[in-house]
């Protein structure tokens, strides 16, 4: 990606969580990434190619994020990886802009893009069907909607803080 990509990409995730995605003109995006309104065409096509790239990029960094988690090979470990990836994230300040305006532009359009956490899933029913709990499946499921949560209370919660709940979720895996 060329640096101008990064600027129009950067310019429109800002303006499409800030103003709306349906409120923000590809020429307000334009005048934001300090490019022109046809460089933005030629790259993307239209605001919709402009929307599925920003998509596409958080759906890439969700998998840095999770690569380190889906290879661990100890399932103790990887549960407890997963559970402090919220917290590590929450350290970084570029991350955290990042991932709340990508959650703003979810809540919006109502997208979710469940797709993206197919194999942080998969990684979770194998640690916990290693551990023998009874319904791995269900486990898994219950631990991604609580992290959900926690990430969505944690950008919208101003003073919200997680490490108690992190801990508890720690306990209550024996991790």
């Amino acid at each position: 990606m060329t640096e101008k990509q990064e600027k129009i990409l950067n310019a429109a995730l800002t303006l499409f969580a800030e103003e709306g995605y349906r409120s923000t003109s590809t020429s307000k995006v334009a005048k934001s990434a300090g490019v022109s309104e046809g460089l933005i065409f030629r790259h993307f096509g239209n605001k919709e190619g402009l929307l599925e790239a920003i998509i596409k990029l958080g759906e890439e960094r969700a998998k840095e994020l999770f690569a380190d988690i889906v290879l661990e090979p100890d399932p103790k470990e990887l549960l407890r990886k997963y559970i402090e990836l919220f917290v590590l994230v929450s350290k970084d300040k570029d991350a955290i802009d990042f991932w709340k305006l990508q959650f703003k532009i979810k809540w919006e359009l109502e997208i979710y893009g469940e797709h993206k956490m197919e194999a942080i899933e998969e990684a979770l029913i194998q640690a916990f069907s290693r551990l023998r709990y009874n319904h791995p499946e269900q486990e898994a499921n219950l631990l991604l909607t609580l992290m959900d949560g926690l990430a969505t209370r944690f950008i919208l919660q101003e003073q919200f803080e997680m490490e108690e709940t992190i801990e508890f979720l720690k306990q209550k895996y024996k991790l």
